[in-house]
């Protein structure tokens, strides 16, 4: 036995298959903060936190990858089941808490009896166990310790159910913790025999008929007498018992129409054009709200500091830059909002399935829609979790094309250009013309993979056979407490990564429109202060640094029906696409003389011109061609890092850099010149 030190730091691994409620419980045991979603994927790399010292002191909790065996069939499984045996840091751990849906009990109990068998000390967490009751059923927890031999107890790590009882079997097991003696790793490889696996379902199958037990109503005898009597029992030895654990009735009903071949498709459309469109009208207050104040601090310090450099730096520099990306950060938490909703009733795993037979035909399946999916909010952790395909070509494939889904960065350029083109009564135009930018990026990525898949040998060579399982969860009430912390943690995460680099940009950019500080001569004759301002700021701008830059870029951008000025946008956009949207208010010189930013920013863009005409800049015609910039454009130096990490080698960083700029700038030119054909200016 080991006795429990102060100066030993027991750990303690949460291992379960996906869809289990193991990051749920992690959360709930580690007081952190973690996303879950009922999909595999979530989770690719281990989450280490100290458990609460309201449990366990001295402690550490590690949530881990979710896997279905000890065999690993993904790089995320590998890194799983590798680090069970011996994590490269911490060592093996001391206990496991390995997580059961009460639902799928012979499934997952595959998993713990590989566990039980390799030498590892374990505690069973059986979740879910509402849903079960609902079925009429239970579980007889201490037959079912009884016959694993080891700890079992039932929690509920959304309400903290069952913790209590959980924590004190671990504080017990770690007061007095038997030393483990872990088999090697190829004696599992050993037993994955066809013999072998019929034979240890048969037993697991047996376990559930054993602890699976009715909840039984109160009845009289007279009414069981009765029932006995209208029974035909037919006995046969031979026939194997049916899992007293069905289907919920509710998921099949739901299921019927969500996954049908035709209505499944055409609802999966609504609900992603219901989720786009509402981003845009449920977001409008707050985002005027938020505009408004910005606006009217940075008045007031301008006003404040007087005429100066350093007043110029923190009211446009500063304030505005980052308050035109605030502006629309409730849209963002909103698309959080709605796809945590989604997640949390258990439908998005639908949508892998549907897609599952489109994907197939350009050399992918539907373990691709969940990088794809979390693509839409950011695409490095999107292409960290293409780590779940197991099959290298595929897993390669999806990473190429996760740039072209429109992450939340490109949310508030593409709301800018929207309100440049619908205003007021029109906004719900933008929604749809919103969900129509998203639906051609997925459009986009598919011919993209497509054409890529035709050079499948050349892109990376693997032969091993694909295919794609997935368990779908039942559909549950989703817990609103839950949805909201996640969605507060992943725009928090966001502004994290946003904000800095915003904030050092949008100073980049102001000290290259801002020096050399000119003194311009300026006739002010009959000017009112705000035309002096105006003059001064446009004879400043025409001979900054960022003008010199603008030169060299100027043949380059004139194709596209733009100057300069917004070539020098899209570059600093390269660091952060956000940074597009308070380049263009530094750039432009926006003034704060109107309350509302946003308001100020399109003022701005309507009413800039060529240098020395009178040919207004920004048309529908470039406007669209600045949305069809955005929807192609690899502007992100965090994913192409992200891309070398998870390929190994610069090779298709760069293709996708060079291949995804070269759309962008093709299809731009054709947009803006065929609008103009048209006679669309």
């Amino acid at each position: 036995m080991i006795p429990k030190t102060e100066e030993k730091t027991f750990i303690i691994t949460l291992v379960g298959p996906p869809n289990s409620g193991k990051t749920t419980l992690f959360n709930y045991l580690s007081g952190q903060h973690y996303k879950t979603v009922n999909y595999p994927g979530a989770t690719v790399e281990y989450s280490v936190a100290n458990f609460q010292n309201k449990f366990i002191k001295n402690a550490k909790i590690l949530d881990s990858p979710g896997i279905i065996s000890l065999v690993p069939n993904s790089p995320d499984e590998e890194v799983a089941v590798n680090a069970l045996f011996n994590h490269p840091t911490l060592g093996a751990p001391d206990l496991l808490i390995v997580t059961v849906d009460a639902n799928q009990i012979a499934r997952h109990l595959y998993l713990v009896n590989q566990l039980i068998e390799s030498g590892f000390n374990v505690v069973l967490a059986v979740t879910m166990l509402d849903i079960l009751n609902s079925k009429g059923l239970d579980i007889d927890f201490d037959k079912f310790s009884l016959l694993l031999n080891t700890p079992v107890v039932p929690v509920d790590g959304r309400t903290g159910k069952g913790t209590k009882d959980l924590i004190s079997k671990i504080s017990h097991l770690l007061s007095d913790l038997p030393e483990q003696k872990i088999s090697d790793y190829d004696i599992i490889q050993d037993k994955l025999s066809k013999e072998s696996l019929v034979e240890t379902y048969k037993k697991l199958e047996e376990i559930e008929q054993e602890v699976v037990i009715e909840i039984k109503d109160e009845i009289s005898q007279a009414d069981l007498d009765a029932a006995n009597a209208c029974l035909t029992v037919v006995h046969t030895s031979n026939q194997p018992k049916r899992s007293k654990i069905s289907i919920d009735k509710t998921t099949l009903l739901l299921d019927r129409i969500l996954l049908h071949r035709y209505w499944g498709i055409i609802f999966f459309f609504l609900i992603m054009a219901l989720t786009f469109t509402s981003i845009f009208w449920l977001a409008q207050p707050l985002m005027d709200l938020i505009s408004s104040f910005f606006g009217f601090l940075s008045l007031e310090t301008g006003k404040l500091l007087g005429n100066t450099w350093y007043s110029d730096l923190i009211s446009k520099g500063i304030i505005d830059g980052v308050g035109a990306v605030l502006t629309f950060v409730p849209q963002i938490i909103i698309l959080f909002l709605i796809l945590g909703l989604l997640e949390d009733t258990g439908y998005l795993a639908r949508g892998a399935m549907l897609i599952d037979k489109p994907l197939s035909k350009i050399g992918l399946n539907g373990k691709s829609f969940v990088p794809m999916l979390s693509g839409f909010a950011c695409a490095i952790p999107a292409m960290m979790a293409a780590r779940t395909i197991p099959n290298k070509r595929e897993r390669f494939l999806t990473i190429f094309i996760i740039p072209l889904m429109s992450c939340s960065a490109r949310l508030p350029v593409y709301t800018l250009l929207l309100a440049f083109l619908f205003t007021g009564s029109e906004s719900w135009i933008a929604g749809l013309v919103l969900t129509g930018i998203y639906l051609f990026s997925i459009l986009s990525s598919v011919i993209v993979a497509a054409v890529v898949n035709k050079f499948k040998n050349k892109f990376v060579k693997d032969d091993k056979n694909s295919s794609f399982i997935l368990e779908l969860p039942s559909y549950k009430k989703p817990k609103f407490k839950t949805v909201l912390v996640n969605t507060y943690h992943s725009s928090a995460i966001y502004l994290k990564k946003a904000g800095p680099v915003i904030l050092v940009f949008s100073m980049i950019i102001w000290f290259l429109t801002y020096f050399p500080d000119v003194n311009p001569n300026i006739d002010k004759t009959g000017l009112s202060s705000e035309q002096i301002t105006q003059q001064i700021t446009a004879e400043r701008l025409a001979n900054s640094y960022a003008s010199e830059i603008g030169k060299f870029m100027q043949p380059i951008m004139t194709p596209l029906g733009m100057d300069w000025r917004i070539g020098v946008a899209l570059i600093s956009a390269f660091a952060a696409r956000e940074v597009f949207v308070s380049s263009l208010a530094l750039i432009f010189k926006v003034t704060a003389t109107n309350e509302a930013l946003q308001s100020s920013i399109l003022d701005a863009m309507r009413k800039a011109t060529f240098a020395g005409t009178d040919k207004l800049l920004f048309t529908p015609a470039t406007v669209f061609g600045l949305i069809v910039f955005f929807i192609f454009a690899l502007q992100c130096i965090s994913t192409l890092a992200i891309s070398r990490k998870e390929t190994g080698s610069w090779k298709i960083p760069l293709i996708q850099l060079v291949l995804f700029t070269s759309l962008a700038y093709i299809f731009t030119f054709i947009t803006v010149n065929g609008f103009r054909f048209l006679g669309i200016q």
